[in-house]
């Protein structure tokens, strides 16, 4: 598999925020990496959280990848120049999986930690994952990440979803086979020949499922790293949860597509069980407040999930134009 590739976006000058192609005067051990897109309040609470890290700021950068929001985050990034090693740099729009891509082509730490704008990690965040990373360095480290709108249904069903696919893909019989990029770590050499997310995923579902399975097929292994929590404020509507997971179907149906072409076969289809547990597991998390409105929600998100990967198979035309195996 080839190395990345990127077409960097226009350099940023803001003052105090270091541009895409400058460098630090010393290199950092960690390099944070958000992609955003039109979320200022979101990326602001993102960004604060970071200013609370018990990690001394001199040990990691932040990097923010704009992935052509309409208004720019000049501003914004500005109110933190004097409190982060932060750079920053744009994109066109090519999906999440690419912004993060190109943060990490400019990334100097040793490790790549990757969340998301509408995340706040714990003060510990970085502690935990690098004392996993020192002791494994070939280890993509995965942390948990717990809903911070317990009064919204839709954002609860959503967390508990992750929580039921953490514990049906992550323990028992299954090998750990999946994190989702919101809370991950690894070294960046390992990021970079691996050759990072697929260019073919340009909205936000299923890279990480792409990602998660070209690495547990390298051979390398896959550490849950529970204790390093990033809390994750996404509102959603109903419209809005219904829309991401029609969205994540349509991600499914990309990852389907390219773990065929490289030769990995077809991913089976979970056995009933596993989406009857699915429906039961609001019922078996204590902190669920409503737990027949979300497993109702998480039935919803299941027939919402096969609209879309069958609007993909059917829309999409000429799949073998992009191939999945290449970079």
């Amino acid at each position: 598999m080839s190395g990345l590739v990127f077409r960097r976006g226009p350099r940023a000058r803001i003052p105090g925020v270091v541009a895409d192609g400058d460098h630090m005067p010393d290199s950092p051990e960690f390099s944070v990496v958000i992609p955003s897109r039109d979320r200022p309040a979101q990326l602001r609470r993102c960004l604060s959280a970071l200013e609370q890290l018990e990690t001394p700021k001199d040990q990691f950068e932040v990097i923010v990848v704009d992935d052509g929001s309409r208004d720019h985050y000049d501003g914004l990034l500005s109110d933190f120049s004097s409190t982060l090693q932060l750079r920053f740099l744009r994109r066109d729009g090519s999906g999440p999986g690419q912004a993060r891509n190109a943060g990490v082509s400019i990334a100097q730490g040793r490790f790549i930690a990757l969340t998301d704008d509408d995340c706040a990690p714990a003060p510990d965040w970085i502690t935990q994952l690098g004392n996993v990373l020192r002791h494994q360095p070939d280890a993509l480290a995965g942390g948990r990440t717990v809903n911070a709108i317990p009064d919204n249904p839709c954002s609860e069903a959503s967390q508990v979803l992750i929580f039921y696919l953490y514990d049906y893909y992550n323990t028992g019989e299954h090998e750990t086979r999946f994190f989702a990029s919101c809370n991950v770590a690894l070294t960046a050499d390992l990021y970079r020949q691996t050759g990072g997310f697929h260019r073919r995923f340009r909205l936000a579902g299923g890279e990480d499922r792409d990602f998660c399975d070209r690495w547990t097929a390298s051979g390398r292994p896959m550490v849950y790293v529970r204790e390093a929590v990033v809390h994750h404020s996404h509102h959603l509507s109903l419209a809005g949860f219904l829309r991401q997971h029609f969205t994540y179907g349509r991600g499914a149906w990309h990852f389907h597509t390219a773990r065929a072409a490289r030769g990995s076969g077809r991913v089976p289809i979970e056995p009933l069980p596993f989406f009857v547990g699915m429906l039961a597991s609001p019922f078996r998390e204590p902190s669920v407040r409503r737990p027949l409105t979300v497993s109702v929600l998480i039935g919803a998100s299941v027939v919402a999930n096969a609209l879309g990967f069958y609007h993909e198979q059917f829309h999409t035309r000429n799949p073998g134009q992009t191939n999945p195996s290449s970079h």
